[in-house]
């Protein structure tokens, strides 16, 4: 889950999984495997941004709990 921010300055938390593509139109719009399409203030280089590290965080949280799940 990514925050983001609504053109209205509205805070959302984003399922960064359903997120189908990205464009700039100038504005940054995304739509969601649902057809839902969201505008949102931050760059479309921000929101990938963010969608990375958070991927990243949860592959080092897993990386940690299979690793402390192995026996000595």
């Amino acid at each position: 889950m990514i925050r983001l921010t609504r053109i209205n300055r509205q805070s959302i938390i984003l399922n960064s999984d359903l997120v189908e593509h990205l464009e700039s139109t100038p504005d940054t719009v995304i739509t969601m495997t649902s057809g839902q399409k969201l505008i949102v203030l931050e760059s479309t280089d921000e929101v990938v941004k963010r969608i990375i590290e958070f991927r990243r965080v949860l592959t080092e949280r897993k990386s940690k709990c299979e690793y402390q799940e192995r026996p000595e």
